[in-house]
């Protein structure tokens, strides 16, 4: 049974951070990618981050770049998303999502991603 399962969401004020994890059972997590991808109300998934299975490079879309840091820790078979300067406008359910092979990570496409997470809720608000 393949899991991953998210945790780290909450209320947070703008310009606050969060440290949302992903964990992963029934897998390696160490050889797959892992992206991070969020959901906001009424508004289509969109990619927000990648980390390679191999050499550990990452991948930021715009909107988060200098604000947002991916890393992993193979050990743990946990993968984090580090948040900072938090905007209401990244209000979302935040996915974590594993990719064995194919480029949609590295893309940040939802589709191709082999196994997903339940998602956790990130509220920014005053």
């Amino acid at each position: 049974q393949v899991q991953l399962v998210e945790s780290g969401g909450g209320l947070v004020q703008p310009g606050g951070s969060l440290r949302l994890s992903c964990t992963a059972s029934g897998f390696t997590s160490d050889y797959y990618s892992i992206g991070w991808f969020r959901q906001a109300p009424g508004k289509e998934r969109e990619g927000v981050s990648c980390i390679g299975s191999s050499d550990g490079s990452t991948l930021y879309a715009d909107s988060v770049k200098g604000r947002f840091t991916i890393s992993r820790d193979n050990a743990k078979n946990t993968v984090y998303l580090t948040m900072n300067s938090l905007k209401p406008e990244d209000t979302a359910v935040y996915y974590c999502a594993a990719e064995n092979s194919g480029s949609s990570c590295w893309f940040l496409r939802s589709d191709g991603m082999d196994y997903w997470g339940r998602g956790t809720l990130v509220t920014v608000s005053s």
